[in-house]
């Protein structure tokens, strides 16, 4: 028998609400497969199997308030039955209410889910079916007179909390370096005019793989610090800090991408910025990354300069890309150029490795052809 317990969709994340079964007892699972939806404060997320079998018990009602790393569901092994199954002591379904309370109100299921859907606390409803039970109209009279929940807020204190032990805990340094661009933007423009509309790039996918690129040769600035030691990544897999539509922001993963063709890069940041502002993201999508890279560009800002996302190292910004008097070759022109930013943690490395870097993205951003 398998425990399935819920997993981290993020390091700041603590714990999760339930919002979703994809699955009943009975089913079958498979690696891959869709089995729940939790809200961690910042979006809605699916979340993934990643075992082989049958479902046996749901261990967590819609709404339940549950911490990282607590059993969901059992799953039976393939060619494993209930009778045979090696037996684990598990707690009793957790509801919405009782993680709150400690009590456990006598609910009608169409006010529970009713409930859940409106994000609604049943905790201090006074039931007024038969013999206290909380009731569908209970549920909706409450919730014509009650407050609107502030998602934005619950998101704004989890980002506070994850960026306040970033500063508290990483000694971040600081570097940023002006590229010139002419020769990305006249390769970026002459792929455009000869490719389809599927195949057509921004310059977002050359940033992103040309830090990926980088990396390979500056490992030090790709992993995490665990357990007062760094962790080398074993991939170039980046996250890709995106804002909400509804405020704050999320950085999902971008897998393999020293490894990716750019078109099909492209194509892979489109789908996953789509996906992040429609509250559909994966949970494999949303651990794993080595290094963050943010752009900021669309807002007009020249620089940004960011705060590490523990408990990796490193993070990487871009500015807007714009027209700057530049000389090229012992003449001045206008340059279309862009700052790249980078933050680093100063446990891992230093100044003169982190600015060897931003050259090295510089050299690959000069020559797109190779990228």
């Amino acid at each position: 028998m398998i425990e399935f317990k819920l997993p981290s969709l993020g390091a700041d994340m603590d714990e999760g609400t339930l919002l979703e079964w994809k699955i009943h007892p009975g089913d079958a699972v498979k690696p891959g497969q869709v089995i729940a939806v939790v809200d961690t404060a910042k979006a809605a997320i699916d979340v993934e199997c990643w075992h082989d079998g049958t479902v046996m018990q749901l261990l967590i009602d819609i709404g339940a308030k549950v911490p990282v790393g607590t059993p969901i569901a059992l799953l039976l092994e393939p060619g494993e039955s209930a009778q045979t199954a090696r037996r684990i002591p598990t707690p009793p379904v957790l509801t919405a209410e009782e993680n709150r309370s400690g009590a456990r109100p006598r609910i009608s299921p169409a006010a529970r889910k009713r409930a859940a859907e409106l994000g609604f606390s049943l905790s201090q409803l006074q039931g007024h079916g038969p013999h206290g039970v909380v009731t569908l109209e209970d549920v909706e009279a409450a919730a014509r007179v009650a407050p609107e929940p502030d998602h934005n807020q619950a998101m704004r204190h989890t980002i506070a909390a994850a960026m306040s032990r970033s500063k508290r805990e990483i000694p971040h340094y600081y570097l940023s370096e002006t590229i010139a661009l002419g020769k990305a933007m006249a390769w970026l423009q002459a792929h455009n005019a000869q490719g389809t509309l599927q195949e057509r790039l921004l310059p977002s996918a050359l940033l992103l793989k040309a830090v990926a690129l980088a990396l390979r040769d500056y490992p030090q600035l790709n992993g995490s610090w665990q357990n007062n030691a760094f962790e080398p990544a074993l991939d170039t897999d980046l996250g890709v800090a995106i804002t909400l539509r509804q405020g704050g922001l999320v950085a999902p993963v971008l897998r393999h991408v020293a490894d990716t063709a750019l078109t099909d890069l492209m194509r892979e940041l489109a789908s996953l910025v789509e996906r992040a502002r429609s509250g559909s993201l994966r949970s494999s999508e949303l651990g794993g990354a080595g290094i963050t890279v943010t752009q900021l560009g669309d807002q007009g800002v020249d620089s940004v300069l960011g705060v590490i996302y523990a408990p990796q190292v490193a993070l990487v910004g871009f500015g807007r890309i714009c027209e700057r008097p530049w000389v090229n070759e012992g003449q001045l022109c206008v340059m279309p150029t862009v700052v790249s930013s980078l933050s680093a943690d100063h446990r891992v490395s230093d100044g003169h490795y982190g600015a060897r870097f931003l050259g090295e993205v510089r050299r690959l951003l000069q020559t797109p052809e190779n990228l």
